[in-house]
């Protein structure tokens, strides 16, 4: 929504693809797993067929499922619960399960998924690692999916900023950091329970509280942080790792999926700094949560590229 005397976009998108009921919608959220699932289904099988794959063909699908539910919805929720909600997780254990109230870690989803890897390898008999090259040149495109649905919700908006293509957020007024950036308390006070997506913040100014232009004037210009990451941790990093794939398929198991560990924690790392901390997060060592575990990441890939490199060339299991 934007006007001509207002310099800055105003996010009003709705967070659902269709809606019957307040308790029955399909979102874009829950559209965007899917579509990132399909995605690495889709990298996967192309990696497979050319025997770039340690699991034939036939084998992805049902690969690719497994991956989805014990790997990044599992450990993605876990993940978040612990690294980000640990007192909440204390006091109710049982909302690690309730996923309709969104909350995902792409760090536990990674950590979750190369559990899994590990399990299913070992079962399967087939290298770990070499496994794990296969996965990782599609699994950002997922990360991509996931932070367009960010985008979308209005959430994990970035800092603020005056740079020409800054976006005006009314999720910000649901933000712990609100009142510290010069928010009106009395306004978050009024906001009746229940909002919690642009639209029906931009609805009820519309109607209580003085229009779109009390809105705005409230609001900071922030970065689009969440597009940064789709296009950094996403779309880029997958072209980088499948065109290496591709290029050298004799690669040492192992390398790529070092590559992704210190590429996406690179990214993400990079990124942070015009992303707004989440509500209620506090700075470890100066760094924010994200930045703080990115760097085990680092050293994870580190490892990675070593033990790769240790072993030397080698031949895709379906050459």
């Amino acid at each position: 929504m934007t006007t001509a005397h207002l310099a800055y976009y105003l996010h009003d998108l709705s967070p659902y693809v269709i809606r019957f009921s307040d308790s029955f919608a399909v979102h874009w959220y829950g559209l965007a797993y899917v579509l990132g699932f399909y995605l690495a289904y889709r990298v996967m099988l192309f990696l497979a067929q050319r025997g770039l794959s340690e699991i034939k063909p036939a084998q992805v699908a049902d690969f690719i499922t497994m991956v989805a539910l014990f790997g990044v919805v599992l450990g993605g929720r876990l993940g978040y619960m612990l690294l980000y909600d640990w007192d909440h997780f204390i006091r109710e254990p049982w909302t690690l399960f309730l996923l309709n109230r969104g909350g995902m870690a792409s760090h536990g989803g990674i950590v979750g998924v190369a559990l899994f890897l590990l399990w299913y390898a070992r079962r399967h008999k087939i290298s770990w690692t070499g496994l794990g090259d296969t996965l990782v040149c599609g699994a950002p495109l997922g990360i991509f999916c996931g932070r367009i649905a960010n985008f979308i919700n209005g959430e994990l908006f970035g800092r603020v900023t005056t740079v020409p293509w800054a976006m005006k957020f009314p999720t910000e007024l649901l933000h712990e950091d609100f009142l510290k950036q010069g928010g009106s308390g009395a306004v978050v006070d009024a906001l009746p329970l229940g909002i919690q997506h642009s639209p029906d913040i931009i609805a009820w100014f519309q109607t209580q509280h003085g229009g779109v232009e009390a809105l705005e004037n409230l609001l900071h210009p922030r970065h689009p942080s969440q597009l940064y990451e789709a296009l950094g941790e996403g779309l880029f990093l997958s072209a980088i790792l499948l065109a290496v794939r591709l290029r050298y398929p004799r690669l040492p198991h192992g390398i790529l999926t070092g590559l992704f560990f210190i590429l996406y924690a690179l990214a993400r790392i990079s990124l942070e700094f015009v992303r707004q901390p989440d509500s209620g997060s506090e700075a470890i060592l100066g760094l924010t949560r994200g930045q703080f575990f990115s760097v085990f990441m680092i050293v994870i890939g580190l490892a990675f590229l070593a033990f790769g490199w240790s072993r030397g060339p080698t031949r895709p299991a379906q050459a």
